[in-house]
């Protein structure tokens, strides 16, 4: 299937490992320049040579999110460096399990904020282009009870703020949806340190899932992928789960 995605400009937060990473790949293969950042030098390095070598434009940066001024710059350079942006891919996550107040101030500075920020910057650029994608990248956490509180109320708050953004955002063609991976497993991911280190909680956590495994990186980058594609044209507003049956809610 032919996604009509060469040439196209795309912003990758948190895209130097696991899921964002597998996402910069597949926009890469299709012929997609792609804009990363992380927060870890080492691993975006890396990252960065391997979106490289599918010929396309590559801007990749260290960035914190969290940080409003950061954040901004890391857009324009995108911008700069690929002359458009037509996808945003919000990625990137605190993955804050602690109750305290840090962990919720983590949550929504980097899962929520983050992802409203960027949101708020391409906007007019797409607006002016006639249109764009921005997929955010959520969690199940964010439809169920039991997942650390600050975790799961920022994955909530970015399904509601999707929505939002979809409702308005239409007329200008710009098509906004969420994704809500299942546990997904990658090398040097959660899930693979809890296999390593906490075996009772990944074989606890493995037993919920229907299909008998932990989910891949690749398996949510594919449906991002046509996600940010025109082949996804009417899609907006959804809610897309990606957790092989993980999920127990109706919706």
């Amino acid at each position: 299937m032919e996604l009509g995605l060469r040439g196209k400009g795309a912003i990758i937060t948190g895209g130097s490992k696991g899921i964002g990473r597998a996402i910069a790949l597949g926009l890469a293969q299709e012929g997609c320049g792609v804009a990363i950042c992380a927060r870890g030098q080492a691993a975006l390095d890396a990252t960065a040579a391997e979106l490289r070598a599918h010929g396309v434009p590559v801007h990749a940066a260290a960035c914190d999110v969290g940080d409003r001024a950061a954040l901004a710059a890391f857009v324009d350079h995108a911008r700069a460096a690929l002359g458009q942006i037509d996808i945003l891919v919000s990625n990137a996550s605190a993955i804050a399990f602690d109750p305290g107040e840090a962990g919720w101030k983590a949550s929504i500075d980097i899962d929520v904020m983050a992802a409203v920020r960027a949101t708020n910057q391409v906007v007019p650029w797409m607006t002016a282009q006639g249109g764009g994608a921005i997929i955010i990248i959520s969690s199940g956490s964010g439809l169920e009870a039991g997942s650390p509180p600050a975790y799961a109320a920022a994955k909530a708050a970015l399904v509601s703020f999707s929505k939002t953004m979809a409702i308005a955002l239409a007329p200008n063609q710009i098509r906004v949806n969420v994704v809500l991976p299942g546990s997904i497993e990658f090398p040097d991911g959660v899930w693979d340190s809890f296999k390593k280190t906490q075996r009772a909680m990944y074989d606890a956590v493995l037993a919920t899932i229907p299909s008998g495994r932990m989910g891949h990186a690749q398996e949510v980058a594919d449906l991002v992928v046509f996600l940010a594609s025109e082949r996804a044209n009417w899609v907006r507003g959804a809610a897309i789960r990606v957790d092989g049956g993980q999920g127990r809610a109706n919706l």
